[in-house]
């Protein structure tokens, strides 16, 4: 009996959430524009080229040891 209660709110819940997300994100009730880095394809495509060309260098792996904040280079048996 309380199982149809909680499935109703929780759907409810989701549909207040998307109502919210919509009106705040596309209908801007606040006021505001979208940003021309979103909207731009061109710069997007720009962007993503530019990541694409750096080279990607990177240290040995690390394991990390948030108690005592200490990090330690993994040895691997091969080196």
């Amino acid at each position: 009996m309380s199982a149809k209660y909680i499935i109703g709110s929780l759907a409810g819940s989701f549909v207040i959430a998307y109502a919210c997300d919509y009106f705040v994100s596309d209908v801007k009730i606040f006021g505001g524009s979208t940003p021309g880095t979103v909207s731009n394809k061109e710069w997007g495509e720009a962007t993503e080229k530019m990541f694409q060309a750096w080279p990607r260098t990177a240290g040995p792996p690390v394991v990390m040891n948030p108690i005592s904040r200490q990090n330690f280079i993994v040895k691997t048996g091969s080196e």
